[in-house]
């Protein structure tokens, strides 16, 4: 059984598909951060006069920004890890031979004698 899950996990590239999927929602919040930023930005300098003398920075969310950025390093650093994990640990082991690869090393080994 536990054959069969490596080999749907290498047919399927399942890995792959689930590093992608991991990264993609772990920069939805930061996208979402950077939007916030300017739509503050953009509300702003649009609801003021042109010399800017009564705006207020503080009411920009910028420490929200700086918390998504900062997880989503801790995230794909994780999944970094994992998959070099994953690399290493497959690194040493070889594919199994095909039924037509073993056939043919029989055949080789048969003609060797």
């Amino acid at each position: 059984m536990l054959t069969e899950f490596r080999l749907f996990l290498e047919k399927f590239n399942v890995i792959p598909a689930a590093v992608g999927l991991v990264l993609a929602l772990a920069s939805l919040p930061v996208m979402e951060a950077v939007v916030n930023v300017i739509m503050s930005l953009i509300g702003k300098a649009g609801g003021l006069d042109v010399n800017f003398d009564d705006w207020n920075p503080s009411d920009i969310p910028l420490g929200a920004l700086i918390t998504a950025l900062i997880t989503f390093i801790l995230i794909a650093f994780v999944v970094f890890m994992i998959v070099k994990s994953l690399a290493r640990a497959g690194a040493n082991t070889a594919p199994a031979a095909t039924p037509d690869q073993a056939l043919l090393t029989e055949i080789r080994d048969l003609l060797a004698r």
